[in-house]
């Protein structure tokens, strides 16, 4: 899997924070629509915790589609967040960048979540880079 980096996600002093409503819409039977707006969100802030060291990236291949990420997804990524077990990272691993989850144990390796695809294991540290962790996806329904 290839990654493709996309600009830095720092705020432009132009952005405009839009409605965000009370009541969430519901993804069986349908409910009459509600009028009342909880408050304006920016979508910076709600998905960037620390801008000077985030960066997004597109997700090219399918090795993490069963954590939800598709091809053509981007992923918003945080230098700033040490990496923990069970975290989804963007790594380089002999030069190769890569998004997997990350396990320190049993042993050192980061895996996929897609079947068709092997964990890859970490012999030594030196032969592992983390680029950032992954704290959201953000995918677009009608491209265009």
């Amino acid at each position: 899997m290839s990654l493709k980096v996309m600009a830095s996600a720092t705020a432009s002093p132009g952005h405009q924070p839009l409605p965000l409503f009370l009541e969430g819409v519901s993804a069986g039977f349908p409910s009459p629509a509600q009028d009342y707006v909880e408050r304006a969100l920016d979508l910076n802030e709600y998905c960037i915790q620390h801008p000077a060291a985030t960066y997004f990236v597109t997700v090219d291949g399918d090795s993490m589609i069963d954590a939800g990420m598709l091809p053509k997804d981007i992923l918003v990524v945080d230098r700033s967040l040490s990496a923990k077990h069970g975290d989804v990272v963007i790594a380089s691993v002999h030069g190769q960048l890569t998004v997997k989850v990350l396990e320190l144990r049993p042993c050192l390796r980061l895996v996929p979540r897609n079947a068709k695809y092997r964990p890859i294991y970490i012999r030594g540290e030196s032969e592992l880079d983390i680029f950032g962790v992954v704290t959201g996806v953000i995918r677009r329904l009608v491209r265009g």
